[in-house]
């Protein structure tokens, strides 16, 4: 028998829009799961339902499904919807993990970090300058092989051909520079594991953790490249000021990170960052900045990489509604 959720998508696979709203709502009343976890995803998107985080995260409290689990503890990790609670998304790890292998595979993680009570990391590399105009350097050893591995894992399923959100149509579009595969870790993925390695790169970058935008892991088979580009946008205010990439596997041949008017050409392993400054003094792009992935010749090449802002955004949540419902 098909679960609520389930009968709630089809209806809106039809188009019917109003009675799957019924359905979730009825659901809801009389404490089903699926039902309770369907409308907080729908009160994080603003679909169907006004966007509301706070009653979202109550939603997911409610719930009690491991799905709806994984996401509420990252919402307690980050703050998102209330306070911010990182001792109580570990006690929700600890209470899931003997029901939900990820949980004890973030738990274990975690417990090998060298983090204080509030996730920061207590341990970071020593930068390894490349770069003096425009600033890079090389960041060896930024994850451990074990963190690599489970980016790779959590998006491997959801690894989809790269897309852009274009602000004029308001909806994502094939990315025109880059073939690769492409899966994020928005607000309702970046589970606890993930939070605290964003908080290792927002220290890594000397920058807060809110001034990142989602973490993406990018897949590149042979062939595929990221063309020459500058990740620095004409005309944001709040301007891309920084990138950092993170090496998750060495399995592959080609692939480097070409900086395209420097005699710089960089390959990390695994687990290496690569950091590096995208804007000029005052804020506009910096044409010294230009970059591109080289074809990889053979194996599959995975790279993290987060686009960091000048400052946090305005809303507490992240840049921009449709990174969540991506």
């Amino acid at each position: 028998m098909p679960s609520v959720a389930a009968e709630a998508l089809a209806l809106l696979q039809r188009g019917d829009s109003a009675s799957a709203r019924g359905l979730i709502d009825a659901g809801c009343a009389r404490g089903d799961g699926d039902a309770l976890a369907m409308r907080a995803l729908w009160r994080v998107e603003g679909r169907l339902v006004l966007r509301d985080l706070p009653a979202a995260r109550a939603d997911l409290a409610a719930a009690d499904t491991i799905g709806a689990a994984r996401i509420l503890a990252g919402f307690l990790a980050i703050g998102i919807g209330g306070t911010r609670d990182w001792a109580g998304a570990l006690a929700m790890l600890d209470d899931w993990a003997d029901r939900d292998p990820i949980a004890a595979q973030q738990r274990a993680l975690i417990a090998a970090m060298a983090i204080d009570a509030k996730g920061d990391p207590l341990d970071l590399p020593m930068p390894q300058s490349l770069s003096d105009n425009p600033m890079i350097v090389a960041l060896p050893g930024l994850l451990t092989a074990p963190e690599c591995d489970l980016l790779a894992t959590l998006s491997d399923r959801r690894l989809r051909p790269a897309l852009i959100f274009h602000e004029g149509q308001k909806r994502f579009i094939a990315d025109p520079v880059r073939d690769s595969d492409a899966a994020g870790f928005p607000i309702v993925s970046e589970w606890p594991a993930v939070h605290a390695i964003n908080r290792r790169l927002a220290a890594a970058s000397g920058t807060a953790v809110e001034q990142g935008e989602t973490l993406q892991v990018l897949r590149y088979r042979p062939g595929q490249q990221y063309r020459p580009h500058l990740d620095a946008v004409p005309g944001l205010t709040n301007q891309r000021s920084l990138t950092l990439l993170i090496y998750l596997n060495d399995a592959y041949d080609g692939g480097e990170t070409h900086f395209t008017r420097l005699p710089l050409t960089h390959r990390g392993r695994k687990g290496d960052g690569l950091l590096f400054a995208n804007t000029l003094p005052d804020s506009r792009p910096d044409p010294m900045s230009e970059h591109a992935g080289l074809p990889v010749q053979s194996g599959i090449k995975l790279i993290a990489s987060r686009w960091i802002r000048q400052r946090p955004p305005e809303v507490p949540d992240g840049f921009g509604q449709h990174e969540a419902m991506a």
